[in-house]
């Protein structure tokens, strides 16, 4: 399957330069619009994770019964963009205190979830919630209910919704922050997109 803005292959085969990640932030098309363009990001794909079926489909997920989340999954180059900075995006581009739902988008595909490759990213994912936890109940948001694990299995999602929001610039994209940024040192680190 062949990306339509880096124009290769998508594939995650490993790389010593490169890190992988993953997150669910609710509709999938809006997620991987958020990190294509980032200087750093090597590939973009969305597709189905931490669910039951081996072959899951877009027709079996939105049942509901599969368990799978619809994701992002990225290889970046962490000289040129920090996980951190990958978390920015996450946290501050949807609402992580709604539990099973973004906006008009009910169901468990569309759960928060920040999946980690490494005991440094699950650090760095840990770290920043409750940085981002803090400053979501000042401005008077509940508890962030984003699930928080070891990076499941993923499976590559058809081929239409592949930056289905590039091939498709009116199409429908429900993703919405809060407002709130990540801060940390008292330095905003990414302004929301």
């Amino acid at each position: 399957m062949r990306h339509f803005i880096f124009k290769k292959e998508i594939n995650f085969l490993e790389d010593i330069k490169l890190e992988q990640a993953m997150f669910g932030m609710g509709c999938f098309w809006g997620a991987e619009k958020k990190y294509w363009d980032l200087e750093g990001v090597k590939i973009t794909a969305v597709g189905y994770a931490g669910g039951v079926s081996k072959s899951p489909s877009y027709q079996d997920v939105c049942t509901g019964l599969t368990g799978h989340n619809e994701v992002v999954k990225l290889l970046f180059d962490p000289t040129e963009v920090s996980y951190t900075q990958l978390l920015a995006i996450f946290w501050e581009n949807h609402d992580p205190t709604q539990k099973n739902r973004q906006g008009n988008d009910i169901g468990t595909q569309y759960r928060s979830g920040a999946y980690y490759f490494s005991e440094d990213q699950k650090g760095t994912i840990i770290e920043t919630k409750e940085i981002y936890e803090h400053s979501m109940r000042k401005a008077g948001f509940g508890s962030i209910v984003t699930e928080i694990k070891d990076a499941p299995e993923f499976f590559l999602a058809e081929d239409y919704h592949q930056q289905y929001l590039a091939k498709n610039p009116q199409g429908y994209c429900g993703l919405g922050g809060t407002g709130i940024n990540l801060t940390l040192k008292s330095e905003t680190l990414i302004e929301a997109f």
